[in-house]
């Protein structure tokens, strides 16, 4: 039996599969309950509010729309790879609860994934204020 992690509820018998438009409600509720899981971590509301920041500079920027349309997409991608990287901790926790050199190198990876996004969102957003202010 694999450890127990405080907070995750181990189940013996895998849902019911269901198909066709049930699948899909089963799909975006999987997703609400992810939505839920990442809003309880830190990061995740950070991450948020400044890609609400972030959001709200291209507004304000007189730059063409296609600025504002990437900047969402690598908010998208941000916060997806954040998803990824809770995941990621997740498991490394349920699989090694004990300090683990291997669990630590894990978990710097997805971290590390995390940041270049944001250090991507910080950069496009410089060239976008550059841009704004330099194109006459």
């Amino acid at each position: 039996m694999p450890f127990p992690v405080e907070g995750i509820e181990l189940t013996r018998r895998r849902p019911e599969s269901v198909h066709g438009f049930r699948h899909l409600l089963a799909a975006f509720s999987y997703s609400l309950s992810g939505g839920r899981r990442l809003w309880q971590g830190t990061a995740f509301r950070l991450e948020l509010i400044l890609s609400i920041l972030i959001i709200a500079v291209h507004l304000l920027l007189d730059n063409e729309r296609l600025y504002l349309v990437v900047a969402c997409l690598l908010i998208l991608v941000t916060l997806a790879i954040e998803a990824l990287n809770t995941a990621v901790e997740v498991i490394v926790d349920h699989i090694s609860p004990d300090y683990s050199k291997m669990a630590k190198e894990a978990k710097d990876l997805g971290s590390f994934a995390v940041f270049c996004l944001l250090l991507g969102n910080g950069l496009f957003l410089l060239y976008a204020i550059i841009k704004a202010f330099t194109t006459p």
